[in-house]
């Protein structure tokens, strides 16, 4: 899933100081798990806005909205009867849903509500880890299911670095050191002969330093 937080409530008033009827549209996706985007948090920071301009002795006129994802031209098409009809639309999906919105609807102002972080998961109630980088080519078989690209602070492919002590990474004693955690799995399996095999390079073609990447199913395109 995405994980993403949402913005300061200062930052958000700063963006919408000059507007005094917003549209604030939520999504159903991977920001309502994570408890950001969805239609309880759309209610929530509605409240808020309404609440610190009236403390400014002014009103804030503010709708709500939640979609079923903002990242599909078929969901948002359901606002386009009703988008002009605001100074500006606060978008609380991740960085993707105010730029589908944007170029659907290039006449008016879309405005991030969340800062997109990671993809990740839950680990306990209420607190969700970066699991995965994005990189376009998965190699976690490699390492026991555990990807050292996004679970290391320095992406090393090939065993730990020096920094590495008591199990954890040197930037954090809170931060567990994913290499000691493969060869702890490689070990309890009897497989740590697995880390000396010679692996052929990664191919970083499909990674974000080659562009905007595009997925295509030629059996789906119309």
């Amino acid at each position: 899933m995405i994980i993403a937080d949402r913005k300061p409530l200062a930052e958000l008033l700063e963006m919408i100081q000059d507007c005094d009827r917003i549209l604030i549209l939520g999504c159903k996706g991977c920001v309502t798990v994570c408890n950001v985007g969805g239609a309880k948090e759309v209610g929530i920071l509605a409240s808020a806005l309404k609440i610190a301009r009236k403390k400014e002795g002014r009103t804030l006129e503010v709708d709500e909205r939640t979609l079923e994802r903002q990242c599909d031209p078929e969901y948002i098409e359901q606002v386009k009867n009703e988008v002009g009809d605001y100074d500006a639309v606060i978008s609380m999906a991740c960085g993707v849903g105010p730029q589908f919105l944007s170029t659907a609807y290039p006449e008016q102002r879309f405005y991030p509500a969340v800062n997109t972080t990671s993809f990740g998961g839950a680990v306990q109630h209420g607190v969700w880890e970066e699991r995965c980088a994005g990189c376009g080519q998965c190699v976690i078989h490699y390492f026991g299911g555990m990807c050292p690209i996004a679970r290391c602070s320095k992406s090393l492919l090939n065993g730990p670095c020096g920094g590495s002590a008591g199990g954890k990474c040197e930037i954090s004693k809170d931060v567990d050191c994913i290499w000691d955690m493969i060869v702890r799995k490689k070990t309890e399996q009897g497989r740590l002969e697995d880390l000396l095999d010679v692996k052929p390079p990664k191919s970083w073609d499909t990674a974000r330093d080659g562009g905007p990447r595009r997925s295509v199913r030629e059996e789906l395109v119309q």
